[in-house]
């Protein structure tokens, strides 16, 4: 016993935080399994364990065909900006040339700008192309590269040594060959840590969704369903942390299969350069 309690002391602090993030999980879990009439009451321990609840998620909501479109969007968006982010990356790493530090303060000043001064004249540009009333305006931009990845990626290239990649260029290795062959396999715990970063935000991205996906609920994403669920049923509680519990489990269980890689890639992040 003497010794338990000396464990409790010793991780106190730690107890103490794991309780304050566990609290509104176990709080949203439990309200889910409420009938409406107990859900944000004093009584907080369901009287009734309401499973069906998370049936009636999904027999009153569009919720499959939001989780269709949210899967899409973070799948492609992270496809797409890791295809042009890389390269960016390596350019900018391993290359020497005139304009290399302006392009680098480019990158930076792009991470600082914040989307909401440019959502004008893209919204119009987009409006042009016909491409409003969709996801395609969130999803091909990650073809020209996003600058946080690009940063990030950037900073854990320069701290691999050149010795690998001048070894390679000796054996006669071309800079593509390099990137696929010899960076690409060292570099991998910061693309998934970029990759993860993507996608998370992606599937928690709002403001997007509500500028373009349009009325037509077939076309929205989990994130904008959630927003508008309330007002569908008269602020339903139950169903409302139900729902909440259905969009947030996806985040959580791929988050724990990659926690270790994306930790990784994380820490062994350079600041050099």
């Amino acid at each position: 016993m003497r010794r338990r309690l000396m464990w409790v002391a010793q991780h106190s602090l730690a107890i103490a935080l794991a309780l304050m993030f566990l609290g509104p999980v176990a709080f949203v879990t439990l309200t889910a399994l409420m009938t409406d009439e107990q859900a944000l009451t004093s009584r907080l321990w369901p009287e009734q364990w309401n499973w069906a609840n998370f049936a009636d998620v999904f027999a009153r909501s569009e919720l499959l065909t939001w989780t269709l479109n949210t899967f899409l969007y973070a799948s492609l968006a992270t496809v797409f900006m890791l295809v042009s982010s890389i390269p960016a990356a390596y350019a900018l790493s391993r290359f020497r040339f005139r304009g290399r530090k302006a392009a680098f303060l480019v990158v930076i000043s792009a991470m600082m700008l914040p989307p909401q001064v440019v959502a004008v004249p893209i919204y119009l540009v987009w409006a042009r192309l016909d491409l409003t009333d969709s996801l395609w305006p969130l999803i091909l931009p990650m073809l020209f590269g996003d600058a946080f990845s690009i940063f990030l990626l950037r900073q854990f290239l320069i701290t691999i040594p050149r010795d690998y990649t001048d070894a390679a260029k000796v054996d006669g290795c071309s800079d593509v060959r390099i990137l696929f062959r010899v960076i690409l396999p060292m570099a991998r715990p910061a693309i998934a840590a970029v990759a993860l970063f993507s996608f998370f935000y992606c599937w928690n991205d709002y403001y997007g969704p509500l500028l373009y996906a349009g009325v037509d609920q077939e076309g929205w994403t989990l994130s904008l369903g959630l927003a508008t669920f309330k007002a569908f049923h008269s602020v339903q509680w139950n169903l409302t942390m139900a729902a909440t519990l259905l969009v947030t489990a996806p985040v959580i269980i791929v988050f724990l299969f990659a926690q270790r890689v994306f930790i990784e890639g994380v820490t062994l992040t350079g600041v050099k350069g």
